[in-house]
């Protein structure tokens, strides 16, 4: 387990300001402790500095993982979140919704008719957030 290098840190914010911007910070500085991610097989974890500690203790052979997945680098050095970075990103997300009719408005409809439900990720809300009206 290794801090990451400057190019791996510029990587890794490029693509988390995608979905939280400048809320970056936020997960570094908590107000219950300082926080980092460090980089084991290829994987960054999120994790306090108390839990690091802690982590020193075993070899890196033996280490399977310490705090929480973030996301992986590729081979091509490209990063890619993980499902279980959601919890940490979404109270700093920039946006995201649902929009739908309710069931009962769903039961009501013409029998003809086609009811379509659509739920988008953050990525995708961002991602096409100019061309939305």
């Amino acid at each position: 387990m290794r801090p990451l290098t400057e190019e791996e840190t510029k990587t890794m914010f490029e693509k988390l300001s995608k979905y939280i911007g400048e809320n970056i910070k936020l997960l570094v500085d908590r107000p219950d402790g300082v926080y980092c991610f460090r980089l084991h097989h290829d994987r960054v974890y999120y994790m306090s500095e108390k839990i690091l500690k802690l982590g020193t203790n075993f070899s890196r052979d033996k280490l399977i993982s310490v705090g929480t997945c973030f996301g992986k680098f590729t081979k091509t050095k490209k990063f890619r979140l993980h499902i279980t970075a959601l919890d940490f990103l979404a109270p700093y997300a920039k946006g995201f919704g649902v929009a739908a009719k309710s069931t009962q408005e769903c039961r009501r409809v013409d029998p003809m008719s086609i009811v379509v439900f659509h739920q988008a990720d953050v990525g995708e809300f961002i991602r096409n957030e100019d061309t939305l009206t």
